[in-house]
């Protein structure tokens, strides 16, 4: 675990450094590229993390996926796992564990299963062209992921500085079919 966790610091110490400016562009870069996916294009229900600190910006994302008229759906932190919840707007969205932005909106109606969305955006700390992907140390999407039970493409937003030459796995690990970065498409092998 420890190779996960130094690389993990040192991969999140570059993206921290991005000047904001320069984070402003490849975010754009970024949303661009996602919204022009055919996947993402064809998606109605749209699962999304909401950003925090220095992670590429999906507030923009998420209320343009909503203005297009996609359902979108984000996590919350219930015990181990990770609850879906449909949101209608950011304004639904408060600090959680962590401080992470997630759903306030608990109703029932509004609670869905992984396998009810069409398309699904994680965060992590560090990628390969395999997919392979470094999350922050507490599973919740590996999770989630070994919950799938039909094909949908798990896409990585990330930056050009977080894409390496190889990930360390464990057996419990997930890995991501498309990464898009500032940069290019990436279609894991």
């Amino acid at each position: 675990m420890s190779d996960k966790t130094s690389l993990r610091k040192e991969i999140l110490a570059k993206r921290d450094s991005i000047p904001p400016a320069v984070k402003k562009a490849k975010d754009r870069a970024i949303e661009e590229r996602l919204f022009s996916l055919r996947e993402f294009i064809a998606a109605k229900t749209v699962f999304f993390f909401a950003s925090f600190r220095s992670e590429v910006d999906t507030f923009g994302m998420i209320t343009r996926a909503l203005e297009e008229g996609k359902s979108v759906v984000l996590p919350r932190v219930e015990g181990q796992n990770l609850g879906l919840y449909m949101i209608k707007g950011l304004d639904e969205l408060v600090p959680g564990y962590m401080k992470i932005p997630e759903p306030a909106v608990l109703v029932n109606d509004r609670k869905i299963t992984v396998n009810d969305v069409d398309l699904i955006i994680v965060p992590g700390a560090a990628f390969d062209e395999t997919g392979n992907r470094i999350g922050y140390g507490g599973g919740f999407y590996d999770r989630l992921l070994a919950e799938l039970h039909k094909p949908v493409a798990v896409i990585a937003p990330t930056y050009e500085e977080q894409v390496i030459d190889a990930v360390p796995t464990d057996s419990h690990d997930r890995k991501v079919n498309i990464i898009i970065t500032d940069r290019r498409e990436i279609r894991c092998s």
